[in-house]
């Protein structure tokens, strides 16, 4: 049995954008998005990254790995909070 403690605090996504040494990270939002490319290629991206690369380039589709509450984020951040998003 051990007494290790998981910490309880989450921390932000690895996201494909983020520079490593980014400070403060540029990164927007806790959760991961998947986006998927034509080519079946996924990128791992926070919900602001995911906003602008599916804005920018909208042949990318949501992966079944992205949590719907996820998607909502991400629509939030590319369409504005009155558009279904954060608030």
């Amino acid at each position: 049995m051990s007494t290790a403690h998981r910490p309880r605090k989450s921390h932000a996504p690895d996201c494909d954008l983020r520079a490593p040494d980014d400070h403060p990270a540029t990164c927007a939002g806790h959760e991961q998005v998947v986006l998927v490319a034509l080519d079946n290629t996924e990128r791992r991206l926070c919900p602001g990254h995911a906003a602008a690369v599916w804005l920018t380039d909208p042949t990318y589709r949501f992966s079944a790995k992205t949590r719907p509450e996820t998607i909502a984020a991400v629509m939030g951040y590319a369409f504005g909070p009155g558009n279904g998003g954060r608030r």
